[in-house]
């Protein structure tokens, strides 16, 4: 845990900002999509967007693990090849479902993006991670990764420490003592430079105490402006959408 706070002058930038979650979107534009990301850039704010994996091993930006909601086609991200996901319109806009590095070409270090890596208990994440990293060797803007997963951020500090790295936390239904000692153990196995927590449950004891300490603490997702107003009293920037954003 001392390692995450002594990182406080090479994270400080995530401070410094407001997110668009999943990109500026609505209104006909998709989530997710270029022309999300391009809103966000035009109004100077930092992106936040998600991966999934492809069956062929590349990380492609969307958040769901299957297609249905926001496509016309049906079934899991991961069934398909990057080739076959890049020509699939988004059900929003038509736009194409982009790969990570289409993303970084767009943004450019612009503004500074964090990616969300999905995750879930039975999936293996290692493939997802390393598609990321070798996808961010190049690329000079600010960036971070984060994830519900403490697998990933434990991933990215053994194996490439100097990407920036987030441990996204709920304590939504887990709010017990068994709820307390799994987010200690998991802020320890992780070892993030950063939290991104829940908007709804902040105030947090446990958020505040790494806070303290100098963790940067983001908070998700920003919707309206009392939840605007409760960001700015307890974390350090918001992950916002819709009314939610300045």
């Amino acid at each position: 845990m001392q390692a995450a706070a002594s990182a406080a002058g090479r994270v400080g930038w995530l401070r410094d900002w407001q997110y668009a979650h999943r990109g500026l979107h609505g209104g006909g534009v998709a989530e997710n999509s270029p022309a999300a990301f391009a809103g966000a850039i035009v109004r100077g704010l930092g992106i936040e967007c998600d991966v999934q994996i492809s069956r062929d091993g590349r990380a492609m930006v969307f958040h769901d693990w299957t297609l249905e909601r926001l496509t016309d086609e049906v079934g899991d991200v991961s069934a398909r090849d990057r080739a076959e996901l890049e020509r699939i319109a988004l059900r929003v806009g038509g736009e194409r479902i982009p790969t990570i590095e289409a993303l970084l070409a767009q943004v450019g270090g612009l503004v500074p993006l964090l990616v969300e890596i999905k995750s879930k208990r039975e999936f293996d994440p290692v493939p997802l991670c390393a598609a990321v990293e070798r996808a961010l060797r190049s690329y000079e803007g600010a960036v971070a990764v984060m994830s519900f997963d403490p697998r990933v951020p434990k991933w990215f500090a053994d194996h490439a420490p100097c990407v920036v790295r987030g441990l996204v936390v709920t304590e939504e239904n887990d709010r017990g003592m068994a709820g307390r000692l799994r987010r200690r153990l998991a802020f320890r196995h992780a070892r993030p430079h950063f939290l991104a927590y829940d908007v709804r449950d902040l105030p947090s004891t446990f958020a505040a105490a790494h806070r303290a300490r100098g963790v940067p603490l983001l908070t998700w997702t920003v919707r309206s402006p009392d939840l605007r107003a409760r960001a700015a009293a307890h974390a350090d920037a918001p992950i916002a959408e819709g009314a939610g954003l300045a």
